[in-house]
């Protein structure tokens, strides 16, 4: 059995932290071992994780393990986005990143290496949440 190449990295949003594996295949995603459309609750979080893939267009060239815990749906997705991203950027390292088609200039235009720092702000003490203060009383 051929030995296949395998292109790891590793994504971030809020509470949630996703591992991926990229291999050469035929476009299968798996998040926990379950498929991504049963996974995600609904379409449009299945579409924006994909968003990277459909960028480079390699919708159907990749089977991708997702291995995601904490945070929730939308945080996974988030966390799931860059690490898809940030594998295609290892496996697209070889070529010049000067070009205009190489996978780094076409991700980074579409805006999905950055990663998104807005975590929730801790709660203070005297404030009900972050900043929402008691209501006000004159008398």
């Amino acid at each position: 059995m051929a030995n296949k190449q395998v292109w790891t990295a590793t994504g971030r949003r809020k509470q949630s932290v996703a591992q991926v594996k990229l291999v050469g295949g035929t476009g299968k995603i798996t998040v926990n071992g379950v498929d991504v459309d049963e996974y995600m609750p609904f379409a449009t979080l299945v579409m924006d994780l994909k968003q990277p893939l459909v960028a480079t267009s390699n919708e159907n060239r990749f089977d991708i393990e997702i291995k995601v815990n904490g945070g929730g749906f939308s945080g996974q997705t988030g966390a799931i986005r860059l690490a898809i991203t940030r594998a295609l950027l290892e496996f697209d390292k070889n070529t010049d990143q000067t070009r205009e088609d190489s996978y780094r200039h076409i991700l980074k235009n579409a805006g999905f290496i950055t990663r998104d720092a807005r975590v929730k702000e801790r709660k203070k003490y005297g404030l009900k949440k972050a900043r929402r203060a008691p209501q006000f009383s004159k008398r």
